[in-house]
């Protein structure tokens, strides 16, 4: 008996069962295919990157049967989106326009990649650089090379050395 209770327990917890709320029976076919078309542009309210038609949450069933209801009611498919638009925000469309702020995010991708684009173009045209070879100078008595004139560091060094 507890093993039974526990299982039942753990099956409704996981979120696998969704109950369907009264009064959801589907609609005419046609219907339907609107109502289930709607769905997948909204997004659930509760789950993160999930349409209203393939969440397994109670709200997004919540949801699913507001957009029955009110294709039933005779509603137009914009009309149903805008109901949604405004209880829930721009947010609930998994679409949103392209406009206003919403182009920086539809046409951002695109600036990145040809902007990445120029880059690699600039660098492929330019070619590698060539490594810059110090100025001639004459071996030491040592057979070592004279660097005083690259570094001047080492050139004061070197005088107060010999002083």
């Amino acid at each position: 008996m507890t093993a039974a209770l526990l299982s039942l327990t753990l099956f409704l917890a996981s979120g696998q069962f969704a109950p369907q709320q009264a009064g959801s029976e589907p609609l005419a076919p046609h219907l339907e295919v609107r109502v289930q078309a709607l769905a997948k542009e909204l997004r659930c309210a509760v789950c993160q990157g999930l349409s209203v038609a393939d969440s397994p949450s109670s709200m997004a069933r919540a949801q699913l049967d507001k957009v029955r209801e009110l294709v039933s009611q005779g509603k137009s498919d914009q009309e149903v989106r805008d109901f949604f638009v405004a209880r829930y925000g721009e947010w609930v469309l998994l679409q949103p326009k392209a406009e206003g702020v919403n182009l920086l995010v539809w046409l951002g991708p695109v600036a990145l990649l040809l902007g990445g684009a120029w880059v690699i173009a600039r660098q492929v045209r330019r070619g590698p650089e060539q490594p810059s070879t110090p100025a001639a100078s004459a071996p030491v008595a040592s057979g070592t090379v004279n660097n005083d004139s690259v570094d001047p560091y080492l050139a004061a060094v070197r005088r107060e050395l010999d002083q």
